[in-house]
């Protein structure tokens, strides 16, 4: 793969990433339903997309159950972010998540022993007056604060994942990874989804087949094939135009017209997401000098 078509891979992924939010609210389907579908159509995808090889990397037994329970947290980050656009619509929902640098922050230094440098402190004051600017009113009764407050959750618990991934993975095909993790969704979601399934829509099935498969499946192949030419910084980079995609098709589709407080929150989180993808390749290069 050349550069060039893997800046165009890297490019559709994150803009099927930021589609999630826009499939979600299009299907008129419970949360719980979405999430399972979403992770059905996953594995189909992932099973397709990914190489024999790659698949059937060898992995023991005590890896297998870590996978699946690191999957049990992507799934309640998924949820908790779908009844976000439920409650308050996808520009809103997708900026809450975009908080996620600031509590990975956090938590790689309580758990890992990690001193906080100044800059990442600052990567946390970005995200809180950011979530501050595009919060409307500091009201728990408000429907986009309620929104907003679940958006937040999904971020922190991307954040947690993040980190059992980093201290799991290792040497692990990223294939492998995401295949785990949504069999685990599938076997967990289904007796729960199971009595609701037989009212979901055929139209409400496509977006959540298509949520599966571009947003899920396919993008997640793209950014890891782009990964194999670029590297991690320009992914970075590119993928924090993901809340800008989904927030750009929000106001597309569904009249979800940003306001200057939210672009400018918006702004801030984002300004927050880039430096904090930069200094942890900077910390990455430092570890491979060392």
């Amino acid at each position: 793969m050349q550069r060039r078509t893997a800046l165009l891979a890297l490019h559709l992924g994150a803009l099927f990433f930021g589609l999630s939010g826009i499939f979600g609210k299009l299907a008129l389907a419970a949360p719980l339903v979405i999430v399972f579908g979403r992770a059905l159509f996953a594995v189909i995808a992932l099973l397709g997309f990914t190489r024999l090889g790659e698949r059937a990397a060898a992995t023991s037994g005590r890896q297998r159950l870590i996978l699946m329970g690191a999957g049990l947290l992507l799934g309640g980050h998924w949820w908790s972010f779908f009844v976000a656009v439920k409650v308050s619509g996808v520009a809103v929902a997708t900026l809450g998540f975009a908080s996620f640098p600031a509590f990975t922050v956090l938590l790689e230094g309580l758990l890992f022993k990690e001193r906080i440098r100044a800059a990442e402190w600052g990567v946390v004051a970005l995200v809180c007056a950011g979530l501050v600017l595009v919060t409307p009113q500091l009201d728990l009764g408000n429907q986009a604060t309620q929104g907003l407050s679940w958006a937040v959750l999904s971020g922190l618990l991307f954040a947690v994942l993040s980190v059992c991934n980093r201290a799991t993975t290792q040497g692990l095909q990223a294939a492998q990874v995401a295949l785990w993790q949504n069999l685990a969704i599938v076997l967990c979601c289904l007796p729960l989804a199971a009595p609701l399934l037989p009212a979901v829509r055929p139209l409400d099935w496509l977006w959540i087949g298509l949520l599966g498969v571009l947003c899920t499946g396919l993008a997640h192949s793209l950014f890891v094939a782009s990964l194999r030419v670029l590297n991690a910084r320009s992914a970075a980079v590119v993928f924090a135009l993901e809340p800008v995609y989904g927030i750009l098709f929000a106001w597309w589709l569904f009249g979800e017209q940003p306001g200057l407080r939210m672009l400018c929150g918006g702004a801030l989180i984002l300004l927050a997401t880039l430096i904090s993808a930069r200094l942890s390749k900077h910390a990455a290069s430092v570890e491979d000098l060392s």
